[in-house]
């Protein structure tokens, strides 16, 4: 949004500039919004205060990882959170803890937070669970420390390349890193307009508190019951069975709405191509194919759950092959990204261009840090592979290889989508090595580890990087602040897994582990090679691949009207999530072009932060109820 320093929408990116454009585009952010340079940012308070709410959000996400599979960003929770305690220590004791925190330490606090809270969980819910569950016993925790760690370094610095060609250039949404920084800003707000957004954004919070806690809390057996049937819709689609789907009810395929206003609000901020995308997609999947595939004898049950195990393997493909050829496509300004590295000429002195790149490259995190990241964590990877998996050292660098360009595909679906494909990205791994190495279980898990640990990490700083961005912030500080929140991120991680999991048979009966089930699941398929693969998961694959390819090719031929062709990226997520959570992104996106059309400067100034108010007053309240959960369980 245009109040937040950004020209392009979120519904569709700013359009490629040419290449010697490309410095002068960033500049003008330098000029206009960038002031890392005078005010605080990466303070000792701001990072100290992330590490702590970090640490403990981090706990939430390996609780929700285990019962649900899926891992909730905390940039805003960390972010409202901050603000809230630092503020009160400020009133009760000024002289000890000093002013409030500028809006740059705030973000900088949600960086080394949300890197902590996220970037380190995702791989232990995932496969970690997963060799627990066909070993029946742990990773010595030694061991596991230091593979989440290096995984969670990787995958930060892997970020590095790509922030300037997806952030400064595409502007891609990164919708979770907008919400965070409208977040911010409402929260620092002096002016009128900033004291009514922020306004908004509360009474807006206090929804999504509200639903959350009726929702998941249940405080009442008959205001809970009464919030499902109407959030969830479920009477309507149980009474429909869709004649494509052989008589299977709509509710059973996972076709209805749900307890939850987040993927509206997601899908306010994404905008109409990608969610029409996704929604038509996902009920041509659903609704569809599966039920056709069914019949052919590929799924096992006539189940949304079934149905999505199936259509993650065209899903995938469409995201990587589009991911692949996007970034072929556009070389010339991603080799900006790597300049450091020789794969750019360096120009001269007399250059008119010179000293405006030297003034971009003084701000932006430097490609030698790239290089010593990438070897720091590279063979600390290889060294723990080796030892620990037994896993060849040309395998573990193969891994790591896929990882870069599989990131490449998750961080552009979660700048694009706000939503993150890792088991998609890990289970392209676990079917590389299902070539590579068959037959071997542990190679197979651990190498799509990297993958999916190192592609949320990705993902998540480049969200930060955006918030920082779009509140004009050093991206180096902001790097920083990450890589300390992935030291405290594993410290905390780490020994709770092994207290909330300590054995098999805990992990299976206290959580639905889906994410762990799948990925053992995979792996144990993967064993016997490809052939283990039902024919029409092959054809999928085909058929997503050549989606992949040619959408984003009508998109080069046909720039004019790339309003009008599917979104590559939009058509591969609706094929690995719930129909139900594309429905519901569809509807946001709805709600907000309608009221742009019909009150446009209105829309403009709240859409931002009454979609922010949703994600921070729902995220809030599941934080507190889940952490309630969990407090029970320890208790037991």
């Amino acid at each position: 949004m245009s109040s937040l320093g950004d020209s392009s929408t979120p519904e569709q990116p700013a359009p490629q500039p040419p290449s010697g454009d490309t410095i002068a585009l960033e500049m003008e952010w330098v000029e206009k919004v960038y002031q890392g340079d005078h005010v605080k940012q990466a303070t000792a308070r701001a990072i100290l205060m992330g590490a702590l709410l970090g640490g403990a959000l981090s706990l939430q996400n390996l609780y929700v990882g285990l019962k649900t599979g899926w891992g909730l960003g905390v940039a805003i929770t960390a972010c409202v959170l901050s603000f809230t305690i630092y503020n009160t220590l400020v009133r009760l004791a000024p002289k000890v803890f000093g002013p409030p925190m500028s809006v740059l330490e705030n973000n900088c606090m949600q960086s080394t937070a949300s890197s902590a809270g996220y970037s380190t969980g995702g791989v232990m819910t995932s496969a970690i669970a997963a060799y627990l569950i066909l070993n029946g016993k742990h990773i010595g925790w030694v061991t596991l420390a230091l593979w989440t760690f290096f995984l969670a370094v990787l995958g930060t610095v892997m970020a590095i390349p790509m922030k300037r060609q997806m952030v400064n250039i595409e502007k891609l949404p990164f919708p979770s890193g907008i919400a965070a920084a409208e977040t911010l800003k409402s929260l620092h707000a002096e002016s009128d307009a900033g004291q009514r957004q922020a306004r908004a954004l509360g009474r807006a919070a206090m929804v999504g508190a509200v639903i959350s806690w009726f929702r998941d809390a249940h405080p009442g057996a008959k205001a809970g019951a009464i919030l499902k049937n109407l959030t969830r819709f479920n009477k309507f689609p149980e009474m429909i069975a869709f004649p494509g789907a052989t008589g299977a009810k709509l509710a059973a395929l996972g076709v209805h709405l749900e307890g939850s206003l987040i993927f509206i609000a997601a899908g306010a901020l994404m905008g109409l191509r990608t969610t029409i995308s996704m929604l038509v997609a996902g009920l041509l999947n659903f609704v569809y194919v599966g039920p056709k595939v069914y019949a052919l004898g590929g799924i096992s049950a006539l189940t949304g759950s079934a149905i999505r195990k199936w259509s993650l393997w065209p899903g995938a493909s469409i995201m990587v092959a589009s991911g692949l050829l996007t970034f072929a496509l556009q070389w010339r300004t991603i080799l900006r990204a790597f300049s450091g590295l020789g794969g750019r000429k360096k120009l001269a002195a007399d250059d008119p261009n010179a000293a405006a790149e030297a003034r971009i490259a003084a701000i932006e995190v430097p490609s030698s840090w790239f290089v010593g990241g990438m070897a720091f964590a590279s063979v600390g990877l290889v060294a723990v592979g080796k030892v620990s998996f037994g896993i060849s050292w040309w395998m573990s660098i193969l891994a790591i290889l896929l990882t870069f360009f599989l990131s490449l595909v998750a961080c552009r679906a979660t700048g694009e989508t706000d939503t993150t494909p890792i088991g998609a990205m890990g289970k392209i791994t676990q079917l590389t090595y299902g070539v590579v190495a068959p037959g071997n279980v542990t190679t197979n898990l651990m190498t799509a580890s990297i993958t999916a640990g190192a592609a949320g990490s990705s993902a998540d700083l480049l969200t930060d990087l955006k918030s920082g961005y779009l509140l004009g912030a050093n991206p180096r500080k902001q790097f920083l602040a990450q890589l300390v929140g992935t030291v405290v991120g594993t410290a905390v991680t780490v020994p709770m897994f092994y207290i909330l999991v300590p054995t098999k048979d805990v992990l299976l009966k206290k959580f639905a582990a889906p994410s762990a089930k799948v990925w053992a699941g995979v792996a144990e398929l993967l064993s016997k090679g490809l052939s283990s693969l039902h024919p029409t998961a092959v054809l999928g694959i085909k058929v997503g691949v050549a989606i992949g390819v040619i959408l984003p090719l009508l998109e080069l031929r046909f720039p004019k009207y790339k309003k009008y062709i599917p979104s590559a990226t939009g058509v591969g997520l609706a094929l690995v999530i719930d129909a139900h959570n594309s429905m519901m992104m569809f509807f946001g996106a709805v709600l907000a072009w309608l009221w742009t059309k019909q009150n446009k400067a209105k829309a403009e100034e709240y859409t931002v932060a009454l979609s922010s108010g949703i994600i921070a007053g729902e995220s809030l309240m599941a934080v507190f109820v889940l952490l309630l959960g969990a407090l029970e369980y320890l208790a037991q």
